[in-house]
Parts: structure tokens; sequence; C-alpha cells
């Protein structure tokens, strides 16, 4: 292939010159539009699939697929915040839908159970721009000094450093070699019978036990095992996983202390990247309030941060400090969510329960409400303040355990 050649959702190879050619979904779309007749059910799905696969970029072994989550957050983003930074109103009507068209986004996607870089796109593209703005619009007033710059360029450079490491392995547990039958190698010999009551019976009953898309384990007592300790068979991945391991729906594996899926870094969070990932929220958290703060003793002098994020009279008395106004209330918000999500987080390692945990005990009614709802109390891992976080900051320091303790 050359850099504008690539191969087609139908195996075909074609031409980036020839995007417009052979659309007979879209032809026929437009033609019962016209004709004011209705289209045949998936019409639109096949129209969405077709543009999104002839949307690339020329590269040296052929071109290159585009996701097309990746490209809202880099044209509507600036637009937005320009046309907010234009006038008061604007700025309070613009600022209040995004977080609703954002959250509705979510609702979506997470309905579906699709995986989308949309909201990492968002993510990085807002640092990004955010950084730019500050340069461009705040540091030539000369209230910033160069050390300050470089404080807030470190921070930057570190929440990404953290960024990368939490996109990395959350702790997948290994798939095995054959998925067409269940692998009996992990079960002990007396809980594996025959092919009628075997572990074709123990799919068939935790496929039946499915809840909201998450395979949930089916547990079955050995026994050559003392009483109590059990195996989680998981049906998804064939395969028994270790305690509080569990199958994300989205990635489709199983992670070792599996503790959600995040949009935010389209990967789940686990056992490998649950440290890196607590680092990134606090990078940010520290990085974003540094660069409100000198962005608004600049913009809005004599006043502390806080009285100027909600009266600052000269903000929009010319467009470079509207649009730097703007951006300093687009951070707010998204840092205000941000520590939301960092705060539950340190809660939750606090009583060592992770999200996938809290909700399964909400499902099951089993754990108890503290701190007005902020955390869920499991009590089953919950050994105190200091050993929960000796805890958390040994993950993944040491090998999996495999004893008969750990299993569940």
């Amino acid at each position: 292939l050359c850099c504008c050649e690539y191969v087609d959702r139908r195996g075909r190879r074609n031409h980036l010159a020839a995007c417009c050619c052979d659309c007979e979904e879209l032809d026929d779309g437009c033609d019962r539009w016209l004709t004011c007749k209705s289209l045949p059910p998936g019409a639109l799905e096949s129209i969405a699939d077709t543009i999104a696969d002839r949307l690339r970029v020329p590269w040296f072994s052929g071109a290159v697929r585009i996701n097309v989550s990746l490209v809202p957050p880099l044209v509507l983003l600036p637009v937005f915040l320009h046309v907010a930074a234009l006038h008061f109103l604007l700025g309070l009507i613009i600022l209040t839908s995004l977080p609703v068209v954002v959250l509705w986004y979510y609702y979506l996607t997470h309905r579906r159970k699709e995986r989308t870089l949309f909201f990492l796109s968002l993510g990085l593209f807002s640092l990004g721009y955010m950084y730019y703005v500050f340069l461009r619009e705040v540091v030539p007033r000369g209230h910033v000094e160069y050390s300050q710059v470089v404080i807030l360029t470190c921070g930057l450079i570190l929440m990404l450093a953290a960024l990368s490491r939490a996109k990395k392995d959350p702790g997948y547990l290994p798939i095995p070699a054959g998925t067409e039958k269940p692998s009996h190698q992990g079960l002990p010999n007396k809980s594996v019978r025959g092919s009628s009551s075997g572990l074709h019976g123990i799919s068939g009953a935790a496929s039946s036990r499915a809840v909201n898309g998450e395979a949930k384990g089916f547990c079955r007592m050995s026994a050559e095992q003392p009483e109590g300790v059990k195996k989680d068979w998981c049906t998804k991945c064939q395969l028994v996983r270790p305690a509080r391991a569990g199958h994300c729906r989205l990635c489709g594996r199983c992670v070792r202390r599996l503790d959600h899926h995040c949009v935010w870094i389209n990967s789940c969070v686990g056992e490998q990247n649950h440290q890196a990932f607590i680092l990134a929220l606090s990078f940010f958290m520290l990085t974003s309030v540094y660069g409100i703060t000198l962005t608004l003793h600049t913009i809005c002098r004599g006043r502390t941060p806080f009285v100027a994020l909600f009266y600052c009279p000269g903000a929009y008395s010319d467009y470079s400090s509207a649009l730097s106004f703007t951006c300093v209330w687009y951070c707010a918000i998204v840092t205000a969510g941000m520590g939301y999500i960092l705060l539950i987080q340190l809660l939750n390692i606090s009583y060592n329960v992770t999200e996938r945990e809290a909700r399964l005990a909400l499902r099951d009614n089993t754990g108890r409400r503290l701190l007005g709802g902020l955390v869920i109390d499991t009590g089953q891992y919950n050994r105190g303040l200091l050993c929960n976080w000796s805890h958390f900051l040994s993950l993944g320091s040491s090998p999996p355990q495999r004893s008969a303790e750990d299993i569940v």
C-alpha cells in the first residue's frame, strides 16, 4: 500500500481520492430523504460506519483511520470558549451546557457499552489548549514570573507521565489458550464432574446471573477446600479469578482488583495502575489550581482567587481578559469534577473498598453508607486506616497471591 491507500471494511483496496465514490448507502439514504420515505433498519448505522471507515489520513504503510470520537473536542472546544468570551451571558450559557452535554454523552456510551476516545481526547486537548491560552494571553502581561511558568510546566509534565503509566496494563488476567472450552486446570478435581453437570452447567448458571452486562462469577464449593473458601469462575474469560478480580464489560477482560473502567483514560483501573491513576489525579488538581490562581492574580489584581472567580469587574474589558476568565471558569468546572472523583477514590482507599465492590454491595444491600453516602464500607477487607493505605501502596510490588485464602 502507498501512503494514500487502505483496505476498507469490506476487505477491498481503496484510495483516499475515492472517498466520495461508491456511496450506495449514502445515496440511497438521500434518495429516501428527498422522497420522504423512511430509512430501512440499520441504514444510519451503515452510513456512519462507511463515513468512519473513510475518515483517514495518509501514512507511510497506508492511510490510517481516524477515530471519529477524537474530532469533536478538537473542533468544538476552542469554538465554544471563544464564543463564550464574547459576552457574560454567552459564557454562562455555554459553560452551563458543556457539563450537561458531556454527562449525556457519557450515559449514552455507558448504556450502549461502547468504548470511546472522546473523553481522553477532551481531557488531553483541554490541558493543551489551557496551557496555550496561559502562555499566549496571561504570561505576556508581565505579572507571571519565569519560575512560576516552570513550576506549572513541570506539574503538567508529571501529570502526563503519571497518566501514561495509568494507561498501561491495569492487571489483566492471562486468557487461557483454548477459549472455546472452559479450562479445568484451575479447578479442583472433585468439582469437575461429567459433561452434564460439570463446567458446562457452571457456564449456563453463570450466564443467567449476569447483571447489567457484567459477568458475575458463579461460585462453587470445593470438597477439598475448607468451608467458606470458594472459587470464582468467569464465564466470559473462561478462567478462575482470584480475590477482588472482576470482568470489565467494556474491555472484555478480567482485571486483578478491578476498581472501575475510567472513560477519561479509556482503560480499566486495577491492581497495576491504581497508584498511577491516583497520582495523575493529584498532579492534575495541584497543577490546575496553581494555574487558576496565577491567571486570576493577573486579570483580577488585588482580589483573592476565590473572590475573583465570582467577582472580577474588569474581566470583560477586553477580549484577552474575557478569554482568560472564561478558560479559568472552564478549568474550575473540570477541576471540581476531578476533585470529586479524587475524593471518592481517597475515601475508598481509606476503607479498602473498590468502586466495583461498593456498587455490588449497594445492589445486594450488604454494605453500609458512611460520610453521607460518599463511601460504602463492605467491612470485608477493612483493616484500619494505616493498614488499608499500606496495602494500597504495596499494590503491584509483589507477585499475585495464589493461596486458598485469596480465592473467593
